[in-house]
Order: C-alpha cells, then sequence, then structure tokens
C-alpha cells in the first residue's frame, strides 16, 4: 500500500469511528448535575425512551459539581459545552441576567408526551421572581427540579428540638464543637440575616424578602458578627460529609438542606441512630434548582426531551425515593401520582398543609378525596404552609457578591 493511501486509510477509519461516538455531538448529551442528584436507572432508561420517540440514539456524558460558585466558572469560560445544568435559583437568575442561557424549545417535544405542565404552579411562580427584568418569562429558560428548605439536621439523643427553635442555636456554648455548617455561603448567609434582623421583621420595618434579596454592607456585617460568634461551636464546613458524622455522633446539629436531612435520617435509622429536621422560627430561605440549556449547547432536541422525562410524575418519584429530595412534580396532571406515593397516614400520623403546593382543591386518590390542607406527608419534604410562609427566596448578590465571598473567607479562616 502506497504511503498516501495509507494515510487516507487512516483518516477514513478516524472519520468512521468519530460518526459512531466519541465527538459526535449530535448523538451525545452533555449533563452537568449535583453529584448524587438522580436515579441511575432513571439516567440510563432516558437513552432507550428517546430512541423509542425520536428514532435517534444518543449517549448521555454525565459530570458532576457540588457548588453552584465553581460549576458556573466552568459555563462562564466556555471550555465544555454542556446541553444540560443544573443549578440553583440564584445562578439561574445570574445567568438570564448574563444571557447564558438558550430558550427552552418545548415545540421539539411531541405533544402527545408532553410532561412540562406537571410542574407544581407554586414552584413556576416561584422562578417566574427571578426574571431580571418585567418582561422576561423564567418559564422559558427554565424548569424546576427539586427543592427545599433550610434548616437544622439534630440528634435528639443530644439535643431537644425545643433549643431549636431559634438560629441563635449556632451561638449557644453548650453545642461547642458539635456544629457542622454548610459550605455554601449564599445559603448560610440567607437564614443568619433572618436572626439578625428578626427584630425588624418583627416590627414590620423589613420583609424577609427584603433582607435575603438586598444584600447591604450592614446586612452583610451583622451576619459575619453572628458566624464569629459561633466560631467555638462550629466543627467544620461541610459540603457532603455532614451526613456521616451526625450518624457517627461526632456532631450534633448540622445547618443543612432539606434533602440531605432526608438521606441522613434514611442513613442513620439503618444504624439504629435517630436524627429529625426542623427550620427555626426566624425563617429560612425556599431554594430551588432547575434544569437550564447553556448558551453554547450543541444538543438542544435531546436537552429538552431529557427536561420533558424529568417531568414524569413516575421518574420524579423514582428520584426523590433515591436521593432524599423533594421534587417539583405536583401540578394538576402529576398531584394524583405523586400523592398515590406520598400520602401516608400511617407512617405520618401529623398532617401537613400543603396546599400552596398540591392547590386548594381536593384530589382524588384511589377513589379517596384528599385536603391539600390536610395531606399525611413526610415534613421533611413538604414542609407545612406555615414554615413556607416564613421562607424567603434567594436572589443573585450582583456587585455583593464579592463581599458577601469575603465575609465568608473571613469567618471561615478567624480563630
Amino acid at each position: 500500500m502506497k504511503k498516501t493511501s495509507l494515510i487516507l486509510a487512516v483518516l477514513a477509519i478516524a472519520l468512521a469511528f468519530t460518526s459512531c461516538g466519541g465527538n459526535d455531538r449530535a448523538h451525545q448529551l452533555k449533563v452537568l448535575n449535583w453529584a448524587d442528584y438522580i436515579n441511575e436507572d432513571v439516567k440510563a432508561e432516558f437513552e432507550n425512551w428517546y430512541y423509542e420517540q425520536t428514532g435517534e440514539k444518543v449517549e448521555i456524558i454525565y459530570e458532576t459539581f457540588d457548588i453552584n460558585e465553581t460549576a458556573l466558572t466552568k459555563i462562564e469560560v466556555g471550555k465544555e459545552d454542556y446541553d444540560l445544568f443544573c443549578p440553583s435559583e440564584y445562578i439561574i437568575e445570574r445567568m438570564l441576567k448574563k444571557n447564558l442561557l438558550l430558550p427552552i424549545q418545548k415545540e421539539l417535544v411531541a405533544d402527545s408526551i408532553w410532561y412540562f405542565d406537571n410542574v407544581a404552579p407554586y414552584v413556576v411562580d416561584k422562578f417566574q421572581q427571578m426574571a431580571p427584568s418585567a418582561d422576561v418569562n423564567v418559564a422559558d429558560y427554565t424548569v424546576g427540579y427539586m427543592w427545599g428548605t433550610t434548616g437544622f439536621i439534630y440528634n435528639p439523643q443530644y439535643v431537644d428540638a425545643a433549643d431549636l427553635n431559634s438560629w441563635a442555636a449556632i451561638l449557644d456554648p453548650k453545642f461547642e464543637n458539635r456544629i457542622l455548617m454548610k459550605d455554601a455561603f449564599r445559603d448560610v448567609y440567607s437564614v443568619i440575616v433572618l436572626y439578625a434582623f428578626r427584630d425588624q421583621i418583627a416590627a414590620g420595618e423589613v420583609t424577609r424578602d427584603e433582607l435575603v434579596r438586598d444584600i447591604t454592607p450592614e446586612r452583610v456585617a451583622a451576619v459575619k458578627e453572628v458566624l464569629l460568634g459561633a466560631k467555638s461551636q462550629i466543627s467544620g464546613w461541610e459540603v457532603d460529609f455532614g451526613k456521616e458524622e451526625m450518624t457517627k455522633g461526632k456532631a450534633w446539629l448540622n445547618l443543612s438542606w432539606s434533602g440531605d436531612a432526608q438521606f441522613a435520617i434514611e442513613e442513620a435509622a439503618e444504624v439504629d441512630v435517630e436524627l429529625a429536621y426542623i427550620v427555626p422560627q426566624e425563617g429560612s430561605n425556599v431554594w430551588f434548582d432547575g434544569w437550564v440549556i447553556p448558551a453554547y449547547a450543541k444538543n438542544v432536541k435531546a436537552a429538552t426531551y431529557f427536561i420533558d422525562f424529568m417531568c414524569r410524575a413516575d421518574n420524579a418519584l423514582l428520584n426523590m425515593d433515591e436521593i432524599g429530595y423533594v421534587s417539583v412534580i405536583g401540578g394538576p396532571n402529576a398531584a394524583a401520582d405523586i400523592l398515590a406515593e406520598m400520602n401516608d397516614p400511617e407512617e405520618w400520623e401529623e398532617t401537613v398543609d400543603a396546599s400552596y403546593f398540591f392547590g386548594e382543591e381536593p384530589i382524588e386518590v384511589d377513589g379517596e378525596m384528599l385536603d391539600p390542607h390536610a395531606l399525611h406527608l413526610n415534613p421533611v419534604f413538604y414542609a407545612d404552609k406555615a414554615i413556607i410562609d416564613r421562607c424567603a427566596l434567594m436572589h443573585d448578590a450582583g456587585e455583593s457578591q464579592e463581599i458577601l465571598l469575603e465575609m465568608w473567607n473571613e469567618v471561615k479562616v478567624a480563630r
């Protein structure tokens, strides 16, 4: 064989390999999601489902992250052409402001398998609050995935729930070196600022939403003072190891997300350790993670189908069961399916008012009419309306991002 023929043959083989996989982005779906944030069976099934619906093959290229800001940096520099990203609400707001998102072309998905409308109206309304301007319809750019609150995971063997009615618990010397803090400065700031300005809230001088949304030097300084006062009680700043530390009894309290709380409660129960979760009276943040399509995505069609697939009630239930977080799925077309699995009078004797999420009207489930104001649901998953009414939504910090991060770093290194 001549040398030129050999070169051509090698190039042909390389091109053939590329067209069958490798860098063939037309048949790849690149996803960036939180670690441990999906049921692996659901993820694997999508490839088969997509082929059934479109006649096209797709391979999921899946990567994970553990800090919102770190993941966003990868998006902003544009070195990775992700088709899907699952950040938190304030990151979505920032991406909207910076024109880093493509609109979700729902018309790409066949009407016969339309699941987008399964998202609870409550979630859609909350997402709209992230609009950078009045003429932006946030639902055109993102679809919710999971949601929850921030509170305390605690061990009742060492901690009385009555001691946790206030975020002031982190200042209590009896918890010296027994508190873990979630290493997420936006989440921690957003709850501690409610404690720092609790008197002003009670006097009607400021709302929780204003405190969380409008970041000022005065408010950052007040939060810093509280956190510095808690340094002797804080044993560590964790992203994911808190659940294990709580189960082992090395920590008694963990300021954390409700989903991590549920996961920790279940893991601890397997070794006969009791853990619980509570949201202090001053209030909290209600947070949301959602699917977005970055501006430089290469496979928009598969990304859109994937979002729709995640909105199926059966997949939402599988994901919830696996990861311990609660899905945003609960709209009128999906509420009965969700409640058929989640409403359980035998397991949850006390009821919660989840009418904010499932709507005001009774819902028929297996021939029984359920009152959304009195459902037998896991209160870690579905907080009572009285708690939700005391929660605020986090927003993009904008130019205040740097002073928040500076405050956080100073608190962490302080002795």
